[in-house]
Formats: structure tokens, sequence, C-alpha cells
């Protein structure tokens, strides 16, 4: 009636719209029933009155969004914006959409620099000469948007952000560099409660822990997440949610080969109030890693870097060390070449830095060398690595020294070293991750270097040498960059799986070269000859001590288990061969959990003190484990899952334990205890599940025993969201 006072708008009910605004943000897999949202994106939500509807001109609503403990309107932690003043001094947008009888529905926008992370909302009702009220609206999760081109992770391809975003599995390659082999994974970042152990996780950072005001407010940096993130997934200096080990024993705890999923490593790390798991080696801290950007947002991808250089004086040259029999020695420096490196690569603008440098970015969560005084590396831009611009944020010259350090070899004997060769290609190879939607294996080396050889790849070492300070002026080596002429001992480093026929001595004029006669599988013999060619018109009289030695995927060597010597006597210009066989008996309780032997020769000849050295690695293989998928895999509808396996050694196993996993088709792992296998035994158990999500899935088994730790399988699964 007129003259009546109006009433205060009263709010009754809110509605989030979580499925419609989910679906469009790219959330929905998370959760349809929270707002997940992403910044540089409008979301829409509904406000439902009780007295009255919204007035324009009468009534002001004002919205309040707050994330972190201490929200601040300086810091961009805090912003206050109103729904009639878009010209307003806050980044943050409210407009209204439809003004209905008694609801009212508004449309927000987050600026694309916002930081990411759980947001609460809040509004003031401001009615014309009526009261204020204020309501707490809720929750929100606010992430990193690479579909918006004001995002600094914006990626513009969309394939590409299905795969390096979106997708919830892929392979991690390991072996060595003769034979890559993928390892299937569940990255599993949308299962349950993922987001919230990603946001758990950033809080226990010693960044927050330190000064959560500020490691709030810079969470808007996908550099800065992506340092903090790297550091927490190691337990180097904090509680991180994985220990390294690599040594031989985890009794107390898992081997870091068993695993073949981050969900079952993030959840126990929760569960346990974040005590550190136990164990992981590099491909765990970068599926973990993966598992834990692609959650937040950041494009990221698991790259796998073969004969890696950990080289940890800095000075681009990693030195390795032989007795006269020809097996590896410990090294003293702890400079290493692992067979295979695992490490991430995440997708980001460097505005910290020159343009050109954005892009993909490497960082590695294993904890190697601190960065700034933690256990983190990165992120080092690719291109500056592939440019030998070393001296760029982060830890570029240490990525650089991964993928381009120099090989020196040296003979101990009687205490004294010799130096024997030098190999300027013998690290960084084959570099992989997987393609873009479908399961080949993408080879990425050229991004990271000029071709081997190549004048600019020699020319881009020495610029990182320049710029590392250890010029021609210091150093052992700074001046002498050729490749060393054919030495004596003629080196092609201790992984070189497969080493080329070796450059004759100039005085010898022999070769040797090991050769494989079977796969090396396991629990059969190991066969293989001695290839000995004879390049000179005189006789040759050759003795060659053989040896075989475990190494751990890191480089470092067991003591050697088998050794052998041959007497070849060569006429002018013959080849010969020395037949070899390793029993399976003999090696079985050597192994490390890689499964990597390194055989090498090492021949002399009588007249002659100089020395020929040839080595090969092999990695032993396992029969992979079978799944079929019994019927159609239909969202909600009951499936049938045939898992078959087999003991591949002519020894009872015990202890057997088959792990099966797969995100959108089981809730959680499933774990089924098998015990004893009998000799060559090949058995199938089959599990029942009720897929929950639809689309392109996989699932992922392994099989751990007494005897072995990791048989792995896996199978891809579409899921049809009705029949």
């Amino acid at each position: 009636a007129p003259g009546c006072p109006i009433l205060g708008l009263e709010l009754s009910v809110i509605d989030f719209r979580s499925s419609w605004n989910n679906m469009r943000h790219h959330t929905e897999e998370i959760s349809s029933d929270r707002l997940l949202v992403r910044r540089g994106q409008a979301f829409n939500i509904t406000l439902y009155f009780s007295n009255r509807g919204f007035q324009l001109g009468l009534d002001n609503i004002i919205f309040v969004v707050e994330t972190g403990p201490l929200p601040d309107l300086a810091k961009g932690t805090r912003a206050v914006f109103s729904l009639a003043d878009h010209r307003g001094p806050s980044p943050w947008i409210a407009s209204l959409e439809t003004n209905r009888a008694t609801s009212l529905e508004v449309s927000l926008y987050a600026p694309p620099t916002a930081s990411m992370g759980r947001y609460l909302l809040k509004v003031h009702i401001d009615s014309f000469q009526g009261s204020v009220t204020a309501y707490q609206l809720g929750e929100f999760i606010l992430l990193f948007n690479p579909w918006c081109p004001e995002d600094t992770v914006y990626l513009d391809s969309e394939p590409q952000r299905q795969e390096y975003v979106m997708n919830d599995y892929g392979f991690v390659y390991q072996g060595n560099k003769n034979w890559i082999r993928p390892c299937p994974w569940n990255y599993g970042q949308f299962e349950e409660n993922i987001i919230d152990i990603c946001l758990e996780l950033l809080d226990k950072s010693l960044n927050f822990q330190s000064d959560p005001a500020m490691d709030c407010a810079l969470r808007g940096s996908p550099v800065y997440i992506s340092r903090v993130v790297c550091a927490m997934i190691n337990s180097n200096d904090d509680n991180g949610v994985l220990n390294g080990r690599w040594s031989e024993n985890y009794s107390d705890g898992i081997n870091p080969a068993e695993w073949t999923g981050s969900v079952a490593i993030l959840r126990q790390w929760h569960a346990t109030g974040c005590q550190p798991v136990r164990y992981g080696q590099c491909w765990v801290f970068a599926a973990i890693m993966c598992t834990v950007m692609r959650c937040l947002g950041i494009p990221t991808r698991v790259v796998t870097n073969f004969d890696s250089g950990h080289d940890t004086d800095g000075n681009l040259i990693i030195d390795e060390y032989y007795d006269n029999t020809g097996r590896i020695l410990k090294n003293k420096k702890k400079d290493t070449v692992w067979n295979f490196h695992v490490w991430n690569e995440c997708w980001m603008a460097r505005n910290d830095l020159l343009p050109g440098y954005g892009g993909w970015q490497v960082l590695d969560a294993t904890p190697q060398e601190t960065s700034n005084g933690f256990y983190c590396c990165g992120p080092a831009s690719v291109r500056a690595i592939k440019e030998g611009e070393v001296d760029l944020n982060y830890d570029t010259a240490f990525v650089f020294s991964m993928v381009n350090a120099d090989c020196v070899s040296w003979l101990v004997r009687g205490g004294k070293e010799q130096r024997l060769h030098r190999d300027t290609n013998s690290v960084g190879n084959f570099i992989s991750t997987k393609s873009i939607q479908s399961d080949e294996r993408d080879d990425i080396t050229e991004k990271y270097k000029y071709e081997e050889g190549s004048p600019q790849e020699r020319k881009v070492f020495l610029k990182a040498l320049q710029k590392l300070k250890i010029g021609s002026s210091q150093g052992p080596y700074g001046a002498d960059l050729s490749p060393s002429s054919p030495m004596h001992l003629s080196h092609y480093g201790p992984r070189s799986s497969d080493s080329p026929s070796l450059r004759p001595s100039d005085v010898i004029q022999v070769s040797l070269k090991l050769q494989l006669l079977d796969p090396p599988n396991m629990g059969q013999n190991i066969k293989f000859v001695l290839l000995a060619l004879n390049m000179s018109p005189q006789f040759k009289d050759l003795k060659v001590n053989l040896s075989a030695q475990s190494l751990m995927h890191d480089g470092s060597p067991l003591p050697p288990f088998w050794q052998d010597t041959a007497f070849i006597t060569l006429s002018p210009e013959e080849a010969k061969t020395h037949p070899c066989q390793i029993p399976y008996s003999q090696y079985s309780q050597y192994l490390s959990t890689d499964k990597l032997i390194r055989i090498s020769a090492l021949g002399e000849e009588k007249s002659y003190p100089k020395k020929i050295l040839v080595d090969k690695i092999i990695t032993l293989a396992y029969p992979a484990i079978m799944i079929n998928v019994l019927g159609v895999a239909v969202v909600n509808q009951p499936l049938s899952v045939q898992v078959i396996f087999s003991n591949p050694l002519s020894e009872q196993v015990a202890d057997c334990v088959l792990t099966v996993e797969g995100s959108g088709l089981f809730k959680k792992q499933q774990k089924v205890i098998i015990g004893v296998l009998r000799p060559q035994h090949r058995a199938s158990i089959t599990l029942k599940t009720v897929p929950f999500k639809s689309g392109q899935r996989q699932i992922q088994a392994n099989l751990r025993s007494n005897k072995f730790k990791d048989i792995k399988g896996y199978r891809n699964v579409y899921v049809d969201l009705r029949l």
C-alpha cells in the first residue's frame, strides 16, 4: 500500500548451480554438488528471497569473497564488489542475469589473475532506508583456467587441454634406451577428495606455515604454485607426500616399483595426518606431481630422460670409474648417470623472464639438489635449456646438465686414475612422454637440445659452460671440449645398452661387441655372445675379462655376481664369437628391483698394455598381466573384469598380492591376496565393479610376490553413458 515502509530484502536460500557451472568450467568430473570454477570465466548463482523481489535502484547487493586465514583487500585475497557498480575498484565482477518475482540470477566473475584455492562467498543486502543484512552463502573452489586466453596457464589447443589437464591416466616410460617400457599410471586427479588433498598439500607447505597471508596472495602465480607443489611432493624439508629411497630395503613400506597410481598414495598421506608415504623414486614423484598440477588446472605431462646426467659439482662433466676387470665402481663424487630419470613439464607463461621462455617448464620433484635452500627443481624453461641460457630461473643449469653433460671415464689401478675417454653424446637420449590422445610414445628430445654432434649443439654447450664460469681459464676440463681422439680404452658409457662396435685402438686394431641372442626374459638364462674382430694384418692373442653386475636405475652399481675369462686368438682380419650364458640361478638373488644387469668386457692383447672396454645394459622383462572386460561398460551398471596373471619363474613364489585400480571404474584400489603361485602357474580371477564415470578409462594392475615386485598390465575401457 502507498506509504508503507519498504521491507528490507530477505534472502531465504541460495543455489550455487554447481552441476550447471561445473559442466561449463570443466570440473564436473570432480563433483556435481560442490561449486568448482575456473578464474577468468563467469559462473552463475541464484538468490531466492522470502519477502519480495529484488528492485533495481532500491536494493544493492554487495558480494564479498575471501580466501586464506587472513583475507586482505590489498593482497587480493579479499574482494568486495557490488551488483550496481561494474566500474568499482575490484577486478571481481557481479552482473545481473535474470530478475524474477522472488529470485535473482547473478553472474560472478573472478579475474584471470586471482589466487586459486578455497573461497568463502558472503553477501550484504543494502535496501533503501532498510537495514543492511549480511549472509554467508557458502564455499567454492577457484582453479587455474587453461581455457582462458588471459590466464598465465592458457593452452590454445583443445586436444592438448584434454590430454594435459583432463586425462586421468597415462604412461610413465622406464627401462633403458634400447628397451623403453611404458608403465601404466592412474593419475586420478578428479577422484573423490583428491582436490581437497591437493589444497591441504598447499596448506602444509613451509611457505604457508611461515607466512599464510603472503602464501595465499601468491597463489595466483603458476610459477610460485609449481615450486611449492614440487617441494611438497618429496619429504626432505617438510611433511611432504613421499619418502624417497634408493636402497634395496623397503620392508617398512612399499617398494616404489609396486605403485600403479597416485590416488592411493595421496589418500594414505591424508589419512595418516600427512605422514610421508614410503617409498617413492623419480617416476612416483613425477606422477604424483602430475596429479596435483592437473587437478589445480595447470597443464602437465610426465617426461622420461634416458641416460640422465646427475652432475653434482656443476661443471657439466660426469666422471665414471672402472677397475681393470671392467666393472663400474661406486663414485666418490656422487656424479652418476641414471638409466632413466623422470620429471614433469608444466605449461605456463614466464612473466618473470624475458619474452620467449614461456611454454613448457621442467619441474623435478625428485629430491636431488636444493634450490634456494629447498628440495625442489624448476620451473626451468625448456626453451632456455635448448639455448644454453643456464642462468635463467629456476635451476636451468641443473636440468641442462641432466640432458647435456659429457662423460669422462677413468681406469683405477693401484690407487692411480688414468683418464680414458670423453663421451659427448651419451647423456640425454630418447626424451619421452605420452602422445596426445593416443597410447603412443612421443619423442621430444629436439625440444631440449640441438642434434648431437651438430655445430649448434657444441656452441650451446660452450655458451652454458661460459655462463657457469668455468671457461678455459679455470676448471680441469674447461678448454678441452672436443670429443676425445680414439683413446686406447674406447668407452661408450656404462649405459650404452648396445655399444656400437668400438673404434679400434690405433695400435690394437681390434673391436669388441656384446650381442644378446634371446630377449632377456625373467626366469630364463641370459644368452649372449662376445664378438671380436681383428682389423690388422697381424695375429692377435686376446684376453677378455667378462663380468655382470646389477645396477639401480640411478646408476649405482651392485657387486659383480658373474665373471668369466675368454682367451681368443684371431688371425689377420678374422672375426670370432665367444658364447656366454648367465644361468637364472646365478642372477636371481642378485637382481635389483630395477631388473637392470650390466655386462662388461675388458679386453687386452698379450704384448700390449692398453685395454678395450665394451658394455651392455639389459633390462629383464616379465610377461604382462592380461585384463579382459567382460561385456559392455555402462555407467552405474555392474561390470565384470577378468585378470589373468602368471608366475614366470621356474620356482614357487609366495606372498602374492594383486592390486587393480582405475579412475571412474573402481572407487578405490582393489587388493586381492593370492598367496602362493606354483612354478610357471597361470591363474585368473574375476572382479566385479560398477563404473561411475563415462568416457575413456583405464584399468591398471600389478602383481607382487616375495621374488618379484612389479608385473604390470593395463586395459583401456570405454564407458558408455547408457545402454
